[in-house]
């Protein structure tokens, strides 16, 4: 069963562009993992600084195996003093229908 996700982060005021900037190169990253299905990032249309990412994955294991990559900890890294609460708030969903 895919394992699926999003995660939300504020920018910090000035950090906008930044974010964007590592988001960016985390996108590419991420979309070349074995196990990823999705990844997509996205800004609020009435809130440019609040950035939603969506991501699945083929499975559990692909996910552990996602949050190994140096490349997500590089990133988490990165943000920690250009975000909100120094990282991502992350929900796990569940498919339904």
């Amino acid at each position: 069963m895919s394992k699926v996700l999003y995660a939300t982060m504020r920018a910090l005021p000035g950090k906008r562009e930044e974010i964007a900037r590592l988001l960016t190169a985390l996108a590419t990253d991420v979309r070349n993992e074995p196990g990823n299905e999705r990844f997509v990032v996205y800004t609020l249309e009435e809130d440019p600084d609040f950035f939603h990412v969506e991501e699945t994955y083929r499975d559990e294991d692909a996910f552990k195996a996602h949050m190994g990559m140096e490349h997500g900890k590089v990133f988490n890294n990165a943000i920690k003093n250009l975000v909100e609460g120094g990282g991502s708030k992350v929900v796990f969903l569940t498919h339904i229908a």
